[in-house]
């Protein structure tokens, strides 16, 4: 199989740069200086193992390739916003012996969140979640490092809504054979919204800089507990904290990498390089979209989602408010959603 990776920024240059070192081809679709540095020098990718230059072919876009190949999978690694136009360009790309993208071939969505693959479902027919546990930074054009150790990531991945297949499970080989695990799940789901309460402290990073995940009276606990309650009210299943520790144990831990610091998560890394969009939307977003459907408020949620829309939206430097006033302005958010409730109910 050829693996087209859309978006080969962090976390899609990692995948591909660890599958090209596997043997597998691997096709890089980026834009701008990161394309042109690719092009230029091929795709450096620096892991705790050392330095590897990968000179794969790099693209703009499907008409670079000509007709696609029957056995091409496509890796989407785009955030979450530049999902639909990713969509809009490759899905109706010609296959060899008839058909187009969305009608022949896979599509894996290696992305935060869960919106990601319900939009690629309304355009392509065969669609793969995965739950992307890969620290990787995008360090500058051409350039990406992943700093998991032993392995460079942990990847669950099935078929979205739901389900396996033997696409899956060679694709999975193949991972496997990456410096990845690739677990194939049947409820992939289950562990991609375990992921999204982990990545709802990305916006709080963003904004205010490192976070303790693990006190219990920080603002990431409130936050993410708001998210539990959210998740709880809707029907849906996640992993616990409890399994996805047992599963993941130590096999992905952080090394420190010489020349290639990791200053955040990906939500950070938005607000480093200037972007001017960030994937708040689709994080504490998501869990604000669902409390409304489902009568469950998210202040804090949605508090978190419009201050890093607002630092995307004005290039504001990541981690520049004082956790003291984030922490106000949270109380101030949660107090006024009782008042509101207090009233309703009276």
């Amino acid at each position: 199989m050829r693996y087209i990776i859309i978006g080969a920024g962090a976390v899609g240059g990692a995948i591909g740069g660890r599958l090209a070192g596997a043997g597998h081809e691997v096709v890089l679709v980026a834009r701008g200086a990161h394309l042109a540095a690719l092009r230029d020098g091929g795709l450096r990718l620096r892991v705790p193992d050392g330095e590897y230059t990968h000179r794969l072919p790099a693209v703009e876009g499907p008409d670079e390739l000509g007709e696609l190949r029957a056995d091409d999978v496509l890796l989407l690694a785009v955030k979450t916003q530049d999902t639909v136009d990713a969509l809009r360009v490759w899905g109706p790309a010609p296959v060899a012996g008839g058909g187009s993208a969305a009608e022949r071939l896979p599509l894996f969505c290696a992305q935060n969140g869960v919106e990601g693959q319900r939009l690629a479902l309304r355009v392509f027919r065969h669609v793969y979640g995965v739950c992307v546990w890969l620290p990787a930074t995008f360090v500058e054009p051409g350039a990406v490092s992943a700093a998991g150790a032993p392995l460079t990531g942990m990847l669950h991945l099935g078929r979205h809504p739901h389900g396996t297949d033997e696409t899956a499970r060679l694709v999975a080989a193949d991972l496997e054979k990456a410096h990845f695990e690739a677990p194939v799940a049947t409820d992939v789901a289950r562990w991609q919204y375990a992921k999204l309460l982990s990545n709802l402290a990305n916006a709080l990073e963003a904004v205010a800089g490192p976070i303790a995940r693990d006190d219990p009276g920080a603002l990431y606990a409130r936050v993410r507990a708001e998210g539990e309650a959210v998740l709880d009210a809707a029907g849906i299943a996640y992993a616990s904290v409890e399994e996805q520790q047992a599963v993941r144990g130590h096999k992905v831990d952080l090394v420190p990498l010489d020349g290639a610091p990791r200053g955040g998560g990906s939500s950070w890394q938005s607000l480093s390089r200037g972007t001017g969009t960030i994937e708040a939307d689709y994080l504490n977003g998501e869990i604000g979209l669902l409390g409304r459907l489902h009568g469950v408020p998210t202040p804090l949620n949605d508090l978190l989602q419009q201050l890093a829309n607002a630092f995307a939206r004005e290039r504001r430097a990541p981690g520049s408010m004082p956790i003291e006033q984030l922490t106000r302005l949270a109380d101030e958010a949660a107090g006024a959603a009782e008042a509101v409730a207090f009233v309703q109910e009276s």
